[in-house]
Order: C-alpha cells, then sequence, then structure tokens
C-alpha cells in the first residue's frame, strides 16, 4: 500500500444550538483575541447568526467588525477588492460564516492577510508561504465541506474557469456545525449543496487516491446522505435529517482531503467559470453521466456504495449493483428538481468543444480519475446534457 495521509482542522464543535457556545471556545484560536472580522453575504445579516456572534465575542471585549461582500461564487477581483478594505486593519482571527464561497473567500483573506503573494500566486498546490490570520468557519449549507479541508476555489473570468488554492495553512482552527443554521435553506439550494456534498463523497471513494482513511469517511458521508437528503429537502425543518446532512458534508469534506476529487470536478469547473452554474447544480448534472463513462473501471468500488447508499442489492452482481448506484442518483436528480440540460444556462452544441478543452486542463483532478478521459469522451458527457 502506498503512503497516503490525512489533515484537517484543529477541533470541530457539533450539534444543536452549538454557535451559542462560540465565545467559549474561541480560546483555543487564540488566547488573546482583541478584534475579530466576520465574513459573510448579505443574506445572513436578515437572520440573527451575526447578532448572535457579535453579542458573544463584544461580551468579552472583542471588537467585531463585519464584511459582507463576498459573491456566491468569488472571483479573484471580488476577493481582492474585500482585502483592500481590510488590509490596513488588525484582527486576531477572521470568521467565516455562510456557505462555501464564503468559507473559502475567509481562508484566502486569512492567508493574504500575512502573506505578500497575490491570489495568483497562490493558485495551485503547496504555494502558499506561510500561516496566515486564525479562522473559525461556520458553515451553513451541507455542501462543500470547505470548514474541514485545506482548499479554496476562486473563479478566474477571463480564463472562464474555476481554480483551486490547496494548502495546510487554509486549515481553520476551529469549526463550528450548527444545524440550526441550516433550517431556513431554500429548497434548490438543500438539493444542489447535498448532491455536491455526496459527490465529493462519490469521487473521493473511487478516485485513484482513496486510501483507508478516505474510504472511512467517504462510506460515512454516503450513508448519512443517502439517509437524510429528500428528507431534508422535502422538510426542511427536520432537525434530524439537516444534521445528517451537515455531518455528512463534513465527511465528504474529509473524505475528498485524504483522497481528492476527479472528473466531476473537473468538468463542473468550465461550466461555473464561464456559465455561472452554480457548482452544486453542475456537479450534480454530471455526475451520473461520469460515473457511466467511468464504469469500466469503477464497478467494483461503485458497488461497494450501494449498502450505505440504502439499496437492496443481495444476490446483484457488482455490475447490476453498480448500475443500481447510478440509477438512483438519476432519481434523486428528479426528486430533488436538479436541472438537467445545460442550455438552460446558455450551453450551445459549438460550444461543447472549446469547454472539453477547458476541463481537460484540469489536470489535477482529472489525474485522480481511474479512467483517463479524452476530449472526445469529455465533449460527449457534456452533450448527454444538451437533450
Amino acid at each position: 500500500m502506498s503512503v497516503y495521509r490525512f489533515q484537517t482542522v484543529n477541533q470541530i464543535i457539533s450539534g444543536e444550538n452549538s454557535l451559542q457556545s462560540l465565545g467559549e471556545h474561541l480560546y483555543t484560536v487564540n488566547r488573546d483575541i482583541e478584534s475579530a472580522l466576520v465574513v459573510t453575504q448579505p443574506f445572513c445579516l436578515e437572520l440573527d447568526f451575526i447578532d448572535t456572534i457579535k453579542n458573544q465575542l463584544q461580551a468579552r471585549g472583542i471588537k467585531v467588525d463585519v464584511v459582507t461582500d463576498i459573491l456566491p461564487e468569488p472571483t479573484v477581483s471580488n476577493i481582492e477588492r474585500v482585502f483592500q478594505d481590510i488590509c490596513n486593519e488588525k484582527y486576531d482571527v477572521l470568521i467565516g460564516i455562510g456557505g462555501g464561497s464564503v468559507l473559502d473567500a475567509t481562508k484566502i483573506l486569512s492567508v493574504l492577510k500575512t502573506n505578500s503573494q497575490s491570489i495568483r500566486d497562490m493558485l495551485g498546490t503547496d504555494l502558499v508561504e506561510s500561516s496566515g490570520i486564525p479562522t473559525v468557519l461556520i458553515p451553513t449549507t451541507s455542501g462543500t465541506g470547505s470548514e474541514v479541508t485545506p482548499n479554496a476555489i476562486v473563479t478566474i473570468p477571463d480564463e472562464e474557469l474555476k481554480v483551486g488554492i490547496v494548502s495546510r495553512f487554509l486549515l481553520p482552527k476551529l469549526v463550528i456545525l450548527d444545524p440550526v443554521l441550516t433550517l431556513g435553506l431554500p429548497k434548490p439550494i438543500t438539493a444542489a449543496t447535498g448532491m455536491d456534498a455526496f459527490t465529493h463523497s462519490l469521487e473521493s471513494f473511487i478516485s485513484n487516491k482513496a486510501n483507508p482513511m478516505s474510504d472511512m469517511f467517504a462510506l460515512e458521508s454516503i450513508r448519512l446522505i443517502s439517509s437524510s437528503i429528500v428528507d431534508a429537502y422535502q422538510n426542511g425543518a427536520d432537525i434530524a435529517a439537516r444534521e445528517k446532512m451537515l455531518l455528512g458534508s463534513m465527511y465528504g469534506g474529509m473524505a475528498l482531503t485524504a483522497a481528492g476529487t476527479a472528473a466531476v470536478h473537473a468538468l463542473a469547473y468550465p461550466l461555473g467559470g464561464k456559465y455561472g452554474i452554480p457548482h452544486g447544480e453542475a456537479n450534480s448534472m454530471l455526475l451520473p453521466h461520469v460515473m457511466e463513462v467511468n464504469m469500466e473501471a469503477i464497478t467494483e468500488r461503485l458497488s461497494l456504495v450501494a449498502e450505505p447508499m440504502g439499496l437492496t442489492v443481495s444476490g446483484l452482481t457488482p455490475e447490476e449493483a453498480a448500475k443500481q448506484v447510478v440509477a438512483q442518483i438519476v432519481q434523486w436528480t428528479e426528486t430533488l428538481n436538479i436541472p438537467q440540460n445545460l442550455k438552460k444556462y446558455g450551453v450551445q452544441e459549438e460550444d461543447l468543444s472549446a469547454l472539453a478543452v477547458s476541463a481537460s486542463k484540469v489536470k489535477r483532478l482529472l489525474d485522480n480519475n481511474p479512467k483517463t478521459l479524452n476530449l472526445k469522451e469529455i465533449e460527449s458527457i457534456y452533450r448527454k446534457l444538451l437533450a
């Protein structure tokens, strides 16, 4: 067996209303916090999350500033503009509360504060030179698992692509997983982010770098999400389903940290970069089609996730069980009303060749795919979504 490694956040606090304990756990981040920056998006100001954070910190004599300018799919320039507004301010901790875009942006702002590098200097793996301002990450969606990964994704409009920064220096000091914060998620966001989390786990399980550590997290994530995603979608106030989704998302993040994602994500990045398709939706649309193209290389592995998904496959061959897995994914996308046609976003037949070329450049992820995909195969996958 080859050598593998695992790394994640220093401390995780989880459970219903766990946000209420943020203040008492800040000592694990920094014992001498005088000022904090909360990074979020405008919609969070309409809820009581931010006031809950501010009140706890201010009660401890901590000065609190709030920025809300992070875009849903943040670009390099968007994060740079936010950084310019805060670059001269001293903060002892950055607190990101929101979806994956906010958490990723918080990580990047953290290392921008302490490094002389630009965002573009950091794009890639292990290029960040030194640690950043300590961070606390608090997800309000159950999708990216960003709170426990060393990854941050940004959009580069001039290249029509989304690119990752991967560095141990992006790992937060503290994570708060409070399912109460996800109760108000609209159905489309519940669906897209939930399927994004499932994609993380499934791709990690079939990836070339899959290992015993990633398998453990991936299979538990698959079990949790499979048993709760429809319930969370149909009844957003189901706190038990919401908690399973939040834990499943976190475990998915841990799985991809140890094993990495593959072709689904590689093909999703150009869709987000050029057409602004939300990442979770792009992954959800692509997932069954990529699995079918990969099938010859993943039949055995794919059959092993049938049982954690709750499928009855006793007596079936691995091939039959693997097909059941793909069929269940297709059924979920229908139940969850995930869009299935790229034309909705303006994609045309004549765009597919350029999309395939863009996806082929995401070598970090395609090299992790269990089957080597050529341009023709990549283009054919996109074409299935133009029906």
